[in-house]
């Protein structure tokens, strides 16, 4: 399939848009994909999904995400690779970052002011370097643990992830363990969004679990809200 892509402007809501983030994974022993997930998230209301695959080629992950971002692209959702600023800058998409990636400065240089960069620090001296260098947002965890990602430092809990938040130095998508039961938690402790990925990859109804997941946080943010005016 052809595709052809503009080079857009930033959308002015996409922190409103991050109050879920879907990262894709294969469930080889459920029999799906990186694509099957996205289309289940989305359906569900999920409108940012992040592409992550640490074993693809280059030229096989620019497949899959090409077609993960034409789905995205149709329901209005903003579309994130992990790691890859080269695939990222090929398809004029968003971009989230580790320590080991590409620093965050030379990401802005090669993507642009209209991208958005989001970084994983593992200290608040990484945060705040990153915002500082142009990180729009910070992927802060793993707050309860993560059973799908296997070099995730230990868990921060609720008052390492409120820490970030208080601190103001970006916006943070809180991670690791987080369901529709702990949700709420969250975002009492503060953070803008949250960003699943076996929450809803290895779900039996993976659009039903994206649905409640955005109910559950979404209703616990606007109470916290609410009780700060």
């Amino acid at each position: 399939m052809k595709m052809e892509f503009e080079r857009r402007a930033r959308r002015p809501e996409w922190l409103e848009l991050l109050q879920l983030v879907v990262i894709t994974a294969r469930e080889r022993d459920a029999g799906r994909g990186h694509l099957d997930v996205a289309i289940a998230a989305l359906a569900g209301g999920c409108r940012a999904i992040q592409f992550r695959d640490k074993e693809m080629s280059d030229r096989g992950f620019v497949e899959v995400a090409r077609a993960v971002q034409l789905r995205c692209i149709e329901a209005g959702a903003l579309f994130f690779v992990n790691d890859r600023v080269h695939v990222a800058a090929g398809l004029d998409c968003e971009v989230h970052l580790g320590v080991d990636d590409m620093p965050v400065a030379l990401a802005r240089k090669v993507l642009g002011p209209a991208a958005i960069i989001g970084f994983s620090p593992e200290s608040a001296a990484q945060a705040r370097e990153a915002a500082d260098a142009g990180a729009d947002y910070l992927g802060v965890g793993p707050v309860f643990g993560s059973p799908s990602k296997s070099d995730a430092g230990p868990a921060i809990g609720l008052d390492g992830l409120e820490g970030y938040c208080a601190s103001g130095i970006a916006p943070v998508v809180a991670v690791g363990g987080i369901d529709a039961e702990n949700a709420p938690q969250v975002a009492a402790a503060g953070a803008e969004g949250i960003a699943v990925v076996s929450a809803v990859s290895r779900a039996a109804d993976m659009a039903g679990a994206a649905r409640a997941l955005i109910a559950s946080f979404g209703a616990a943010r606007r109470e916290s809200e609410r009780r700060k005016h």
